[in-house]
């Protein structure tokens, strides 16, 4: 094996555009150090990322918007989680991301839930939502519901957030511990 060291690659004939090609079919090119498109490196990271879940039961307020309220952490990569005080995420980087939940719900006092939709707020309005309807039977004593969906951030002010709302009759209906909360940013 023999070194090749070199400060530029150039197309012999057109010097600037063409095709070069490195190896051959079937090989692996291996790059040592960080691949860059005009000074600026090529993949990423799909960060920030986070994972929340709640520690304990949520009740949610009968035909009403309730925010989920994710105060246990699994992971957050660039502390962009509130868990303490507002239960949300905002992302200080701008881009895409891919957020996702899922609600899990239990009826406690043999209520009948018959609708119910989770939704992800972008700076206090819905922007994904998802709607399960069993007016005709009824959900039994538990359901998950997922909601997910490719928002984009500005990476300064905006915010996202979890709401659950639902529609029954007699009980109650509460957030349970197995519902989570996460995201992540997507590499362009």
């Amino acid at each position: 094996m023999s070194d090749l060291f070199v400060d530029n690659i150039k197309h012999q004939s057109s010097q600037g555009s063409g095709t070069i090609t490195i190896g051959a079919s079937g090989e692996t090119i291996n790059i040592v150090g960080t691949l860059q498109n005009n000074g600026a490196g090529v993949g990423g990271t799909n960060t920030p990322a986070f994972l929340v879940t709640r520690s304990g039961n949520q009740s949610i307020s009968l035909n009403t918007n309730t925010k989920v309220q994710w105060d246990s952490e699994t992971f957050d990569t660039d502390n962009a989680f509130d868990s303490s005080t507002n239960y949300r995420f905002t992302p200080q980087v701008a881009g895409k991301y891919y957020l996702f939940s899922n609600i899990y719900l239990a009826n406690l006092s043999n209520a009948n839930n018959t609708t119910y939709t989770p939704q992800i707020f972008k700076n206090g309005s819905k922007v994904i939502e998802t709607h399960l309807d069993h007016r005709t039977a009824g959900i039994g004593y538990q359901q998950s519901v997922p909601v997910a969906g490719l928002v984009e951030a500005n990476g300064s002010s905006d915010y996202f957030e979890i709401f659950a709302n639902g529609n029954w009759t007699g009980g109650s209906i509460i957030v349970t511990t197995q519902s989570f909360f996460g995201g992540y940013k997507i590499i362009e």
